[in-house]
């Protein structure tokens, strides 16, 4: 019997844990190994933060799932891998801290054939002074985080109500973040909720961002199909937001926040201050601190993770330029090149280089956004992963035939604001691939016919539509596995 060990129970170790297990029967063991009791689907946070969801409607408790599905479950935080297993057992294990209540701290050994990596981020608010929910700002990371950024949200909207204006800073709270699409939908969603009550004149709106160009995303920016017309994200992304009646900042790296106060810096150097009633800024993602050592005890976290905490895949991680970076230097099947029964997969990989050109401020402050890896492309590694390791133990076989590099792979997003069948806009868009092809597409870096984006109710019904589906999935529902990533 084989034993695969998932860390992590968000959109790719959920997905990995699923896949698995459906692949592999009752003849082989999958645990999960996650702190959380819960499955969040991160993306309907953003209407838990605008008050249209509630928290149940976009979680559901992790036990009874994966006990129909006989998957064992462990509530704890993993804290170190032992790939070479140490001088009591002889394989390798990962060395997990419970957070059950009635086992709070308790150390663990749990041993494993097959190790995946899908702890997902650090929240990492500490990188900028005064950030984040037990600071002066608002995130919609978590359902916890966007359930308090509706009760602060509410409180401005009483403000304007009673004929106060208010100032709403949303955006990117670190001069690398990423997920500016995330922080960009909340943007839309708070304009349009104060457009509803007819207190627009109140408002102040700003969009603060890390891009070069607003609409880069992280992904350097695309050019999509339009109603016929091929146009840049950054002019889709401009006419949507002075739509909404959004003002915004681009090429800012925010360095501090204090009460109604952020401190950032510009490309050119230049030291600005905004004032703000109500922010919502996304945080820098880091790893989650996962520590390695080899048999003999001496640490060798160096060797499985890179600096930024994410654990090192089959990517090539040499330092280049980044003109000479290419697609080939991503990773496909998400393997460490030092331990070949080890994985990541989602946002736990490191990525070998930024999609968007890092760019640094005359003073030396790097600000540009970090590779995206949410969403739909955390979910495909997460089953591409468990495909391979299922047909590895079922086989024998160590050809890796199961291959997602983002550098071949597509995304959708749907950037929705509103909610209801009648309430509502999206901006859907499509790219492929995910990470640019210059040699392949010359022109346009993707292939333009797989590369659109639309505005419109339709996509804001295939945005709720996802929801429930995903969900559903989620929660190995009859015929799940018939849903794809």
């Amino acid at each position: 019997m084989a034993k695969v060990v998932i860390l992590g129970a968000g959109i790719a170790g959920h997905t990995a844990a699923q896949i698995a297990k459906r692949k592999l029967g009752n003849k082989h063991e999958v645990v999960v190994v996650s702190p959380n009791t819960k499955y969040q689907w991160i993306p309907s946070n953003i209407w838990v933060g605008i008050g249209q969801m509630t928290a149940r409607q976009v979680t559901f408790e992790l036990a009874p799932v994966y006990k129909k599905l006989g998957i064992n479950y462990e509530q704890a935080k993993a804290v170190a891998i032992h790939p070479e297993g140490d001088a009591e057992l002889p394989g390798p294990f990962v060395m997990v801290e419970s957070t059950r209540q009635d086992q709070a701290g308790e150390l663990k050994k749990i041993e494993y054939d097959y190790l995946i990596n899908a702890t997902g981020p650090r929240l990492n608010f500490a990188a900028t002074e005064g950030l984040g929910p037990e600071g002066f700002t608002e995130s919609v990371c978590t359902y916890t985080h966007a359930g308090h950024a509706w009760e602060k949200l509410q409180e401005a909207l009483s403000k304007m109500a009673s004929g106060q204006k208010q100032r709403f800073l949303i955006g990117t709270g670190h001069p690398t973040a990423t997920c500016q699409g995330a922080a960009f939908e909340y943007a839309l969603n708070v304009a349009f909720e104060i457009n509803k009550r007819k207190l627009n004149h109140l408002a102040e709106i700003t969009w603060i961002t890390n891009e070069y160009e607003v609409g880069d995303f992280g992904m350097g920016g695309a050019f999509i199909k339009k109603g016929g017309y091929i146009t840049s994200t950054r002019i889709f992304t401009e006419s949507i937001l002075s739509e909404y009646g959004i003002k915004w900042i681009k090429r800012a790296g925010i360095t501090k926040v204090e009460k109604g106060k952020a401190h950032y810096q510009t490309l050119d150097g230049e030291l600005h201050e905004a004032e703000f009633d109500f922010a919502m800024l996304i945080p820098a993602f880091a790893g989650v601190g996962l520590k390695a050592f080899a048999k003999d005890g001496s640490e060798i976290t160096s060797d499985l993770f890179a600096p930024s905490g994410f654990m090192k895949v089959d990517a090539n991680y040499q330092p280049k330029d980044f003109e000479d970076w290419s697609v080939a230097d991503w990773p496909s099947v998400y393997q460490s090149p030092k331990y070949d029964n080890v994985f990541a997969a989602g946002i736990a990989f490191a990525p070998p280089h930024a999609i968007s050109k890092p760019m640094t401020s005359k003073n030396g402050l790097a600000i540009f956004p970090t590779p995206p890896r949410t969403g739909m492309p955390s979910g495909i590694m997460g089953k591409v992963v468990a495909l391979n390791v299922a047909e590895r133990i079922l086989t024998g076989t160590k050809e890796m035939k199961h291959k997602a590099s983002m550098g071949k792979m597509g995304a959708a997003c749907i950037i929705s604001s509103g909610y209801g069948l009648r309430n509502g806009m999206a901006a859907t868009m499509t790219v492929f691939p995910v990470v640019p092809d210059y040699e392949k597409y010359p022109q346009w870096g993707r292939d333009i016919s797989y590369t659109m984006g639309e505005p419109g109710l339709a996509g804001h019904w295939i945005k709720l539509l996802l929801h429930f589906m995903f969900i559903y999935k989620a929660k190995a529902n009859p015929f799940w596995w018939m849903i794809p990533e």
